[in-house]
């Protein structure tokens, strides 16, 4: 007798697809409810409440609300790699210094703008140990990138120079964004401007005129 492989393949694939949806469900849920009570504050009950489910189902995907951070923190910190990705470019590095900031900046406000649950859980004082350890390698590529665009400028900068600067650099940008974050609307259009006005003012010194074109 032949063996009935059709519907008995599909099946796991609907489970699965079910499955992916309903975790993607419940991280949205979470990344809401970190974003509004912090990650110490929050938890499974919550989270399920916001999702629309029992917490018997979001135990079936995630035992506990470290699970669910770690999970969430682990995709939105490869969202914000792939916004660095966009912001840390060669052909950025030509543009005048304004210019440049624009390019640099906008796409990293944009992604915590969009993604509050990641400041939440980057910044907490309670975040599970494997985010923490994941949140200091992304801080590290950064003051290297930042490192490596004051090495395009400045090549004849002391390393120890360009490493205070970078610190600085992204030390200012985590300031303001706090306040960004903390407005909406035409106030948070304002402190993105305030904040690209502090960094050009810092900037501008350091390798502003390396990054005005040549006169023709």
């Amino acid at each position: 007798m032949p063996e009935a492989t059709g519907p008995t393949e599909g099946k796991p694939r609907r489970r699965q697809a079910r499955g992916e949806r309903r975790i993607a469900q419940l991280l949205e849920a979470a990344a809401q409810v970190f974003a509004t009570t912090g990650y110490t504050a929050a938890s499974t009950n919550a989270i399920a409440r916001e999702a629309s489910v029992s917490p018997g189902t979001l135990y079936q995907y995630f035992p506990n609300k470290e699970a669910i951070a770690i999970e969430l923190g682990e995709r939105l910190l490869h969202r914000m790699r792939e916004a660095h990705g966009q912001a840390f470019t060669p052909a950025n590095f030509d543009l005048p210094l304004p210019d440049m900031l624009d390019a640099i900046l906008d796409p990293m406000i944009e992604f915590n703008c969009a993604n509050p649950a990641f400041f939440a859980l980057m910044h907490g004082s309670d975040i599970p140990g494997r985010i923490t350890e994941e949140h200091d390698a992304l801080h590290d590529s950064l003051i290297s990138r930042i490192q490596e665009l004051l090495g395009h400028y400045r090549p004849d900068m002391p390393a120890d120079e360009r490493s205070r600067i970078a610190g600085m650099t992204l030390a200012v940008f985590k300031g303001g964004l706090v306040l960004v974050l903390g407005h909406a609307g035409i106030e948070r259009d304002a402190y993105i401007e305030e904040l690209k006005r502090m960094m050009v003012r810092y900037l501008d010194p350091v390798i502003g005129e390396a990054a005005r074109p040549a006169a023709r």
